[in-house]
């Protein structure tokens, strides 16, 4: 059993910065990708980043690339740093995990997820 737990989430006003953590937990929580998606009110969740067991891989969705940053501090917890917000980047945000960044993109509905954190980014 894999538990994700975010932080990090608030209110910033545009053009500032937060930065997201992910903390997992669970006794055979071992060698998975983790990653970050989010979802405003009435669209779909949205990938942002995704970052490889060893730290080593990094993907991004094309329009998160430059403001927002994928790190990992080690094997249960990650980060995303995130810069020059805007208010359409309002949402909660969420931490996935998974065998594999493959399987992460490929195959939502097999993720652990946490419970999310809302980001509101004021104009």
């Amino acid at each position: 059993q894999v538990q994700l737990v975010e932080s990090g989430g608030g209110l910033v006003q545009a053009g500032g910065s937060l930065r997201l953590s992910c903390a997992a937990s669970g006794r055979t929580f071992s060698n998975y990708a983790m990653g970050w998606f989010r979802q405003a009110p009435g669209k779909d969740r949205d990938f942002i980043a995704a970052i490889s067991s060893s730290g080593t891989v990094r993907e991004y969705a094309g329009s998160m690339k430059g403001r927002f940053t994928i790190s990992r501090e080690n094997e249960k917890v990650i980060y995303l740093q995130m810069n020059s917000l805007k208010p359409e980047d309002t949402a909660v945000y969420y931490c996935a995990a998974a065998v594999s960044i493959r399987r992460m993109l490929n195959d939502n509905d097999s993720n652990s997820w946490g419970q999310g954190t809302q980001v509101t980014v004021s104009s």
